[in-house]
Parts: C-alpha cells; structure tokens; sequence
C-alpha cells in the first residue's frame, strides 16, 4: 500500500512566522523553503560569487530566525529578509573588500537551459547572448553599489520602487533616481561595447 504525499500548508508568512514564534521550528523551515531560492539569488546576484552567496544565504536565515521574536509584522516577511540578505552582502564587501561581481554559475549548461526554455537557438544566437550577459555583467560591476542594487531589486527581483525604499529605508525619490541613472550608465556603456 503506497503513502499518499503530505501537501505543503498553504500558510501565509505572517502566519507561519507567529507558529515559529510559538516553537513550531517546522513553519520556520517552511518559510526557509519558501523564501531560499530569492534570498540565494539576490545575494548572488551582488556578490556574483556562489560559493559566498550561499554563506550569505545561511547567515540571512540564521539572523532570521535569531531575530523572529522581535519580528513586528510592520513589513512585509519578504522585505525584512531582503533587508537581512542586503546588510549582510554589504558587510561581507566591506569585510573581503571586494567588488561585487555578476556571473554566470560554473557548471550551468546554457544550451540545455535554452533548450529547455523553448524553441532551440542557433549557435550564432546563443553567443550573442552569452556575450551580451558579459557586457551586462562587466557593466554592472561598474556601477556603483547603491545603482547596482536597485536594479537588481527592480529589474531581477521585480520589486517596486516603494517596497525598494521600504527595504532600504530612503526616499521613494532616492530609489527611483538611482535606477534611472543606473540604467541609464549601463544602456551607454553597452552601446559603447557594442560600437567598438
């Protein structure tokens, strides 16, 4: 006789933060199940680096889980571990005194990813992306931390400008300027690429 398979609860994060609060340690591994694969991206994406973005990733869900009880709910579970993730990227630059670096992960295989993804692409094409994501990769190491951390927030992650000011706590003005001008040193510096 076979095991039916146990659906995962349906519990929002507020929901099973205050369980977690309560001692129930199985909500908070939800919410780490949940909410990994966004916090191991956007630590990757800043540091550029696997390796550190999964260290980073651990220490965003210890601090996490250290700091639950004095969690208010006054934002969103979503934001506070982006602001957790972001302080302990920013730290870790200071620390290593590093450049932030934006990569392709060793090992992933583009050709079967694209394939994967729809129709296959000619060879041509698949070289035109790949140079086109180191343009974009080496123009963004360019970018000063704050510019680069807005688009990263808004363009990979798909936040808005508030929930971007909310996380970082300055002006919805201040988020909204730094992406213009970031975006606006990166559509130069790629049509200077592209020109030479």
């Amino acid at each position: 006789m076979g095991t039916a398979a146990v659906a995962e609860p349906t519990w929002t994060d507020e929901e099973l933060v205050a369980r977690s609060v309560a001692g129930d340690h199985d909500s908070f591994n939800l919410l780490i199940r949940r909410w990994e694969r966004p916090i191991y991206a956007l630590a990757f994406r800043v540091l550029g680096r696997e390796d550190d973005a999964r260290e980073i990733c651990q220490d965003t869900f210890l601090r996490a889980f250290r700091a639950l009880p004095g969690f208010k709910g006054e934002a969103k579970f979503s934001s506070w571990l982006y602001r957790i993730t972001l302080n302990l990227c920013r730290d870790w630059l200071r620390r290593k005194k590093r450049t932030p670096v934006v990569q392709v992960p060793e090992g992933l295989d583009l050709c079967a990813l694209a394939a994967a993804q729809g129709p296959v692409e000619s060879i041509e094409d698949l070289v035109a992306r790949r140079q086109l994501s180191a343009s974009v990769a080496a123009a963004m190491r360019l970018l000063p931390d704050e510019q680069r951390t807005a688009i990263v927030l808004k363009e990979f992650h798909g936040l808005t400008f508030q929930e971007i000011a909310d996380l970082q706590q300055i002006p919805l003005s201040t988020v909204k300027t730094r992406l213009y001008q970031g975006l606006s040193v990166l559509r130069r510096t790629l049509d200077v690429s592209r020109v030479s």
